[in-house]
């Protein structure tokens, strides 16, 4: 009578009999910048929370900054492909070579300006090209962050002759390449160690996004910051964000399912929109600060596309030479940004 009684109830109430014991899982996800940057704070702590609703609570997920985890930030991809955390943001640049094809994305002049557009067509790239690349982990999303700058103690850059000598942080072999070409010094630097090597003086100065200046105290390490004139990005840096992939096996369907839903084109853009909004952010905080804000001048920029251009043809024939199609790299690339221009909402992120 009593099973009679609770099977009753159970009906009644329109609850399984697995209900009760439905799988609940707890994820730590890290990162390696400030939960107060863009990224964090516009995508990734959203994105926790929409997943969180969506899996009824039954996905919690724990989102550790500034590397808390353990690593360093050069050893995301090792650290989720390994399992020792359940997932994370990564930046392929940062270990130069590994994942080659997606450099096509960060080469000189590349991406519009718009980090939602250049992230669609980061996601677009990536299907065609790079998922063989990472195949040993789950991958949720990929983009691209907004227009690098260039931020530097002084005046603002006016000519080409201005980058001469200065030595200048660089985040990835495109971007450090592009430097060479420009006559600075190029030092390539993930995000954590810019401030410190700018107020010790290591640096003059380094290329790096509007959004990331408040985080990484610009306003105060810097004087002044430059971008070139026109749509396209001097440069630009492609991010990935995954999981391991026993992590997302280990998930029940349904549980599968709410990440999935979570996953792909439009968590790419919502990514990219992030960091839209983050630069709007960064850009008015510089401006309040009163550092100089310059653009450089259509002709110069002109020579520095031209310049651009060289790294670009420089890359295709190292990639050829390395047995990869490096013009069909560089051409869908540039397809995919095309065919993505125009497709940001403009709202925030």
């Amino acid at each position: 009578m009593t099973f009679l009684k609770t099977a009753a109830l159970t009906a009644m109430l329109g609850i399984t009999a697995t209900t009760g014991i439905a799988q609940e899982v707890t994820l730590r996800f890290q990162h390696f910048v400030s939960p107060n940057s863009a990224n964090p704070k516009y995508f990734l702590d959203p994105w926790v929370e929409k997943v969180e609703a969506e899996s009824n609570g039954r996905i919690k997920i724990e989102i550790y900054p500034f590397m808390q985890l353990g690593g360093k930030a050069t050893a995301q991809y090792d650290l989720i492909r390994d399992g020792v955390i359940d997932g994370g943001w990564v930046i392929p640049g940062y270990t130069p070579g590994r994942f080659p094809e997606a450099e096509a994305l960060e080469l000189p002049f590349m991406v519009t300006k718009s980090a939602e557009e250049a992230s669609r067509a980061a996601w677009e790239f990536t299907q065609k090209h790079l998922m063989d690349d990472f195949a040993d982990v789950h991958l949720i999303a990929a983009h691209m962050h907004g227009p690098g700058i260039v931020h530097k103690k002084g005046a603002a850059i006016e000519d080409l002759s201005d980058f001469a000598g200065l030595k200048l942080r660089g985040p990835s072999r495109p971007a450090t390449l592009l430097l060479d070409k420009l006559g600075a010094e190029p030092i390539g630097l993930p995000v954590p160690q810019f401030p410190e090597a700018l107020s010790k003086g290591v640096v003059d100065g380094g290329v790096i996004t509007w959004e990331m200046s408040p985080s990484l105290k610009l306003d105060e390490l810097t004087d002044s910051h430059t971008d070139v004139a026109g749509d396209k990005s001097l440069y630009n840096l492609y991010f990935i964000w995954a999981m391991n992939t026993d992590s997302y096996n280990a998930l029940p369907d349904d549980l599968k399912a709410v990440i999935d839903a979570n996953s792909g084109l439009e968590t790419s853009a919502m990514a990219g929109r992030a960091h839209d909004t983050g630069d709007r952010d960064g850009f008015v905080l510089m401006e309040d600060a009163g550092n100089e804000i310059a653009t450089l001048s259509e002709e110069v920029t002109a020579k520095i596309v031209a310049l651009g251009d060289e790294v670009t043809q420089g890359w295709i024939a190292e990639m050829t030479e390395r047995g990869l199609d490096g013009v069909k790299l560089v051409e869908d690339a540039r397809n995919a940004v095309e065919a993505t221009r125009g497709t940001a909402s403009g709202t925030d992120g």
